[in-house]
This record gives structure tokens, C-alpha cells and sequence, in this order.
């Protein structure tokens, strides 16, 4: 969906998501008297969109959260230096940004949820609108959950400056969760099968089959992956990047159209200069590490290409740039567009089928070990990427560990710098603490411990940002911070 925010709807539908900033009663336009035809319903599904573009959700912010602090990416940049050292505090910057960026988007979910019910209009459209907001509010919820932990619960937006209205304490995880579970299976049954350029069906299983096994429910994870249909892997990985609706791979992207007022900034952050504005200290650096696990010889997603005006093209990763420049190191190339000055039309995907076969691949090993049921997918991962099948007979299968390795393996080769490597090694971790015979061989508590010196669970959540505490009294802080 590109950005077709009007500055009325703007006004109408921010309010709740910036509470723990200001508290300006609503001035603009009552929503009761703005909700009065289907275009007034489809321009305030479009600010649910429109959040997810912001600086503080998929436009910068929660993807480096989502690679920074693991394994993944390096940087130089001071900008992100609190999430690289792991020594993030309630004023660090990210923290504040995806925490407050969420919200918004909750808020205008909220108001899409209260009001276009009752808007006369085509019931069809209604319903999938709904379906879509729905979708929309569960994964910001999902994304608040998994970094914060439990926060305050909102199902009704916030209309006014009153503490009664905004002030409010913070569920438990597992509520948040029942709640990101509830929406998605709302959503489900409410939007069509695929929708290149909004959430559909298929994306809400999808998350689904995300959420359930970051909860470790391998069963309902397993049945969420096997719900999404209709959808295949793209012939080539190469030709996933740039994002851009690529087709039934693609379940969820945000879309950006590389203005102004719709521009995505993440290349100019990731990429040498040329193709990036100017040079600069790049986030998300592919570590050595990350490069040398790879296969740079016979995985597709990270074997030499060839050349572009970016440097050396591994799939993944270009290696310098062309020419005379400043910036010599590896660098992501999973956005490749020019930068444009920050205004780049690249999207960002949220959610690919490639994720959900290894979701199911991972729930099935958890269920019952190696099996053709739990190779099956995995395999069609492994092969796309140039990789050999495998079998019940492979090394990589000979015991539910040795598959639970593989399948992390391929988890991180696949989805590398698309920011869902920390919260996989977050999960991994957990998954651990509830099954200690269940390893992984890399963990958020691993990297916390290199990084800081010691295993600090406190660590596994991220603190609630300062300016929440500061304007709303009834929310305490995550233990340690």
C-alpha cells in the first residue's frame, strides 16, 4: 500500500500512539463526524499502513533492532553503538522509537476498529478492511511483546488528553499474545487469500505460524504454517531484492514509493556510496563471522554473482564497492536500489514463504523428530538456495538436534539483514530455559554473555522506553533497568 495518508486523517488517528509523549486532546476532526462514506474507511486503513513506514518501525529502527545486537551485523556507527554493545538503557534512542511507533500504529488500528463499523458501504470491503486492521494491531502488538515484554493492553483508541484515557497498566505477556492470536485469527477469515499490495489471509497465517513458535506452541505453529496456500518460493532468491510485491513468496511487505512522502531510508544506511548518498559509517555491516558460516562457493544466497556499481554481488551481501570510495567493508544487498537521498522505493518485507516453510520444518522436528514430513519443507528452502536434498539418512538429520541445527542454520543464511535474527536467537534462548534438553548453538544469551560478560537474563527483554514511566504512572519498569 503506498502512502496515500491525507494530513486530516493524520491528525485523527495519532493521538494514542505518542501518549507517553504529550498529552493534546484530539483537535483536529472528531472521528464520530469524520467516518461518513468508504473513502473515509479506506483512507483510515491507509494511516495503518502509513505506520508502518515510520522511522521507528520498518522504515529503520525495529529492523536494526532486529539485527544489531545478534550475530549478524557489526557497525562503527555510534547511532546504533547501544544496540551492537548491548548496553541499551530506557533513554536509548531505538528503544523509544519502535516502542512509540508501535503504539501509533495500535492507535489507528483502533480507531479503523471502533468506527467503520458503522460506515454505510459495500459489507464485502467493510469486512476485509477490518480484517486488515485487525492484522495490522496484531503485529504491532507481536513486535511490542517480543521486545518489551507485557505492555498495556489498548483496544479502544485514545480520544482524548484525560490520564483516565491513556493511563494504563501493563498486561501480561501471555495476555498481549492470547490477543496478537485472537486478531490474527480474525484477520484470517475476514481478508482474501493474497493481496500483493496489503495483509491477506495468507499473511495473517503466516505471523501466526510466527508467533506460535515464538510461544513454543509447535502444534498450532505447525497447523498455521500448513494454512498458508497458494503460495510458492520464487524461482530465484537473487530476484527477491528489492522487494516490490515479488510475487506469492512475498505475504507481507511494506511499501514505500520513494518520495517524501513515502520514502524508504534503509538503503542509504546499509549501502556503500556509490550507490548510498555519500559515505558514511553503514549500519548492519555483515560481520566476518556471518560470512565465513556461509557458503560463498554453493549457496545462491551468498555465492559471487558478479559485479554491480555497488561492488561484488554475493546474493546477500556485496563485498566493496566499485572503484575509488570510502567504504571497503561487506555491505547488505537486500536493498539495491539507489538511495536517491534517502528516498528510496524499496520495500521491506515483513513476512516470505521461505520463512513460513522453515516455521513449519522447525514445528514438525519439535513434534517428532526428523521425518519426510519435517524435510519436506526445509528441503525446498535448501534446494532454491542450490543445496542438496536431504534425507531421513542425512547427517543433518540424524536426531532432533542435529535437524533443530540445520533448520537454525538455514533460518539464518535465508533470512539474514530482514531483522528477525535477534528475535530468533531470543526465542532460541527461551526455548532452552523451558527445555534444557532443547540447545541451540548460538543464543541471545550467548551473544549477551560475550558482549557484556555475563548471561544477564534481564537482557532478553528490552527496557520500556523513559518517556512511557515519566507520563504514565501505572507502568513499572523490566527487571534490571
Amino acid at each position: 500500500m503506498k502512502k496515500l495518508l491525507i494530513p486530516a486523517l493524520g491528525a485523527l488517528v495519532t493521538l494514542a500512539g505518542c501518549d507517553f509523549l504529550k498529552r493534546d486532546p484530539l483537535g483536529t476532526i472528531a472521528p464520530a463526524n469524520f467516518f461518513q462514506s468508504s473513502d473515509d474507511a479506506e483512507a483510515s486503513l491507509t494511516s495503518c499502513y502509513d505506520a508502518l513506514q515510520g522511522a521507528g518501525a520498518y522504515g529503520q529502527d525495529l529492523i536494526a533492532m532486529g539485527e544489531m545486537p545478534s550475530d549478524n551485523c557489526t557497525t562503527s556507527n555510534g547511532d546504533v553503538n547501544a544496540l551492537e554493545k548491548i548496553i541499551w538503557t530506557p533513554n536509548t534512542g531505538q528503544i523509544y522509537n519502535v516502542y512509540r511507533q508501535a503504539y501509533a500504529g495500535v492507535n489507528r488500528a483502533n480507531v479503523v476498529l471502533k468506527y467503520v463499523p458503522t460506515v454505510s458501504m459495500d459489507t464485502a470491503r467493510r469486512r476485509q478492511i477490518l480484517g486488515e486492521a485487525r492484522f495490522l494491531r496484531a503485529l504491532n502488538y507481536f513486535n511490542l511483546v517480543r521486545a518489551y515484554g507485557g505492555v498495556p493492553l489498548r483496544l479502544q483508541p485514545s480520544e482524548s488528553g484525560a490520564a483516565g484515557d491513556i493511563n494504563q497498566a501493563r498486561a501480561t505477556a501471555d495476555q498481549v499474545y492470547d490477543q496478537v492470536i485472537s486478531d490474527l485469527q480474525s484477520a484470517a477469515i475476514k481478508m482474501p487469500s493474497t493481496n500483493a499490495n496489503r495483509a491477506a489471509k495468507n499473511a495473517a497465517y503466516g505471523l501466526l505460524a510466527r508467533v506460535q513458535l515464538t510461544r513454543r506452541n509447535w502444534a498450532a505453529a505447525q497447523a498455521a504454517a500448513q494454512a498458508v496456500t497458494g503460495a510458492t518460493l520464487n524461482g530465484s532468491f537473487k530476484a527477491l531484492f528489492p522487494a516490490e510485491n515479488k510475487g506469492s513468496e512475498s505475504l507481507f511487505e511494506v511499501q514505500f514509493n520513494g518520495t517524501t512522502e513515502g520514502n524508504n531510508i534503509i538503503p542509504d544506511l546499509v549501502l556503500p556510496s556509490p550507490p548510498a548518498s555519500y559515505s558514511f559509517p553503514k549500519f548492519n555491516i555483515p560481520t566476518s563471522e556471518l560470512i565465513s558460516y556461509a557458503d560463498t562457493v554453493n549457496d545462491r544466497r551468498w555465492a559471487y554473482i558478479g559485479r554491480t556499481n555497488a561492488g561484488r554481488d554475493h546474493g546477500s551481501y556485496v563485498d566493496a564497492c566499485r572503484g575509488t570510495c570510502n567504504d571497503k567493508v561487506p555491505f547488505v544487498y537486500k536493498w539495491t536500489s539507489s538511495p536517491n537521498f534517502f528516498n528510496s522505493p524499496d520495500n521491506t518485507y515483513v513476512l516470505r514463504y521461505a520463512e513460513v516453510l522453515l516455521a513449519q520444518a522447525e514445528a514438525i522436528n519439535e513434534q517428532t523428530g526428523p521425518s519426510a514430513n519435517a524435510l519436506a519443507p526445509l528441503n525446498l528452502v535448501r534446494q532454491r538456495a542450490g543445496l542438496a536434498a536431504l534425507t531421513t539418512g542425512s547427517t543433518q538429520a540424524a536426531s532432533k538436534q542435529a535437524l533443530r541445527n540445520e533448520i537454525d542454520r538455514q533460518r539464518r543464511l535465508e533470512l539474514a539483514f530482514e531483522g528477525e535474527r535477534w528475535w530468533d536467537l531470543l526465542r532460541y534462548a527461551r526455548h532452552t530455559q523451558a527445555d534444557p534438553s532443547a540447545t541451540h548453538s548460538v543464543t541471545a544469551l550467548t551473544i549477551i554473555q560475550a558482549m557484556t560478560g555475563s548471561a544477564n537474563v534481564n537482557y532478553l527483554l528490552f527496557p520500556i522506553p523513559q518517556g512511557e514511566l515519566n507520563t504514565n504512572p501505572l507502568v513499572t519498569q523490566n527487571p534490571g533497568y
